[in-house]
């Protein structure tokens, strides 16, 4: 492989399982009325980006090591 495709590959890799992180632990929706306040959140797509990322990162760095 290219040295420009495993860069890119390690990049998307990292931001993709930043944001996979991100969007688990941030709160997506919040309600408040009064003192009334309910927070929902769907983490279903957060896993799905996190293994995408790890798959990149792997791909990327198996890559790196074949040269």
């Amino acid at each position: 492989m290219n040295n420009t495709v495993k860069k890119i590959l390690l990049i998307v890799g990292f931001g993709l399982l930043i944001y996979g992180i991100y969007t688990l632990i941030a709160p997506e929706a919040l309600v408040s009325i009064g003192d009334f306040s309910v927070e929902t959140q769907d983490n279903s797509d957060a896993y799905i980006t996190m293994a995408f990322g790890l798959v990149a990162i792997v791909l990327g760095l198996v890559a790196a090591k074949k040269n």
